[in-house]
């Protein structure tokens, strides 16, 4: 089966049943109707392919030997109360399923039953299943950001996908790349990852790569006994160790000398550390967040960045997307780092004219988020005349002559009933009166532009 077949099915869905010739039908029933089935002989099988947010559901018989559909069951709400399990009957076993309804089960069907019965309680269950799971990540990622902390903010589709992939790794047990231009977050997100996860308790360690001298890193890294070098007066522990139970961030992974990457890939595999001149390891409880600005996987094919330790790094990867791809953020982004501003300077704000506004949304953003912090902490100390910086580089009549009419015309409507929103407090009527359009066609523009006046309440 090709990846784009795969990519279409449906589903997973686990069906058990001790019979050999049932399992074959089932499965050949569920999966002309494009659903993704694996079959098990015993319940006990099972247990070990499920997780807490695992996404498919669970058909079962009742009668088998060994661990029977019920204990099977009573075991799977254990690992997921809310993990949808369907169980198929004999005539004898009624009572039996009405009873496990009452505990937990979702359906239950009698056999024999018809292929169209079974299709469609599967896809039922899936569907509740589906709503469960958004109900989950979406309760994850209010309470993240209303959580203290760090917080990202943005509700364009990239930075929405971003936030889903970190709130399903935030307790995995398993490393973590970062891919970002320079100033679009890379160590927020790192701290965003261990501040909101188990791990919270214990030290976020960060180093960048790129900025200790090549001789001292080893020892920044893996620690170092008294006497293991010249220098080296008394004992050390390294970032590695301080790290032990919570998080090290390996900034600018990309500009790590070769000989430490053998080293560091040992660690990685091993969860071992070995000071400098000590013959001791020690085991490490860690989680590694590597954070790179340039391709790897092309470093690597050109011989400049271990193609082993790149591989170990890129088994979750999470993408930051630049500024200048998610303009639509831009407008509260900006709000965000003034209110900050203006807490820490004491400073008063003065409202951001709608034109100058249009300045931000028109320029090409080479330094990210980290450029538009600080602009907008230069706007609070200084007013209106810090956006003048961007007109004087002459960036925003470049970008905007690459620009066509229907898109510097959608920037300027978005922006505007944003305003109005925000300065409405989300108030749809008044929103109405301030810009003189029909309620319809104002919800029309809204939905257009992805914007939800409960985000402005």
């Amino acid at each position: 089966m090709s990846v784009t077949e795969q990519d279409h099915l449906k589903g997973p869905v686990i069906f058990v049943d001790d019979e050999h010739h049932i399992r074959v039908t089932v499965q050949q029933t569920l999966e002309l109707e494009d659903y993704s089935v694996r079959c098990f002989g015993s319940g006990g099988e099972v247990l070990d392919e499920l997780g807490i947010d695992w996404p498919g559901v669970i058909v079962s018989d009742i009668n088998m030997p060994g661990m029977d559909g019920i204990e099977l069951m009573k075991r799977i709400r254990e690992i997921d109360p809310d993990l949808p399990v369907i169980l198929v009957t004999g005539h004898g076993d009624i009572s039996m399923a009405v009873a496990a309804i009452r505990d937990g089960a979702y359906d239950f069907i009698e056999k024999p039953f018809a292929s169209e019965l079974l299709v469609d309680v599967v896809k039922r269950a899936l569907e509740k299943r589906n709503l469960t799971l958004e109900n989950r990540n979406l309760r994850r990622e209010i309470e993240a950001q209303s959580a203290p902390g760090p917080r990202i903010l943005g509700n364009t589709q990239s930075i929405r996908n971003m936030r889903r992939i970190i709130h399903q790794v935030l307790n995995a047990p398993t490393d973590i790349l970062i891919n970002g231009e320079t100033g679009t977050g890379k160590e927020l997100v790192a701290r965003y990852l261990h501040e909101h996860s188990v791990r919270r308790e214990k030290n976020f360690v960060a180093i960048n790569c790129g900025a200790v001298p090549e001789n001292l890193i080893e020892s920044e890294l893996f620690g170092h006994e008294a006497g293991a070098f010249t220098g080296a007066d008394k004992s050390r522990v390294g970032k590695f160790e301080y790290a032990n139970g919570g998080t090290l961030f390996l900034d600018e992974i990309e500009s790590m000398p070769m000989a430490v990457q053998v080293k560091l890939l040992r660690v990685i595999e091993e969860r071992m550390v070995e000071r400098l001149g000590s013959n001791e390891l020690i085991p490490l409880d860690i989680r590694i967040v590597a954070a790179t600005k340039v391709d790897l996987k092309e470093l690597s094919d050109e011989g400049n960045f271990r193609s082993d330790l790149f591989y170990r790094l890129n088994i979750v990867t999470i993408d930051i997307p630049a500024l200048r791809d998610r303009l639509e953020d831009l407008p509260l982004l900006f709000e965000h780092f003034a209110l900050i501003a203006s807490a820490r300077y004491q400073q008063e704000i003065i409202p951001l004219p709608g034109e100058r506004m249009q300045q931000l949304l028109q320029h090409d953003w080479p330094g990210n988020v980290r450029e538009l912090r600080n602009l907008a902490e230069r706007y609070v100390l200084l007013g209106d005349e810090a956006n003048l910086v961007l007109t004087e580089q002459g960036q925003c009549d470049e970008l905007q002559s690459r620009r066509t009419l229907s898109e510097r015309v959608d920037q300027f409507e978005r922006s505007l009933i944003h305003e109005a929103l925000q300065r409405n407090r989300g108030s749809i009527k008044e929103t109405m009166v301030s810009l003189g359009l029909a309620r319809k066609t104002l919800y029309d523009k809204m939905k257009k532009h992805d914007l939800d006046r409960l985000d402005y309440k």
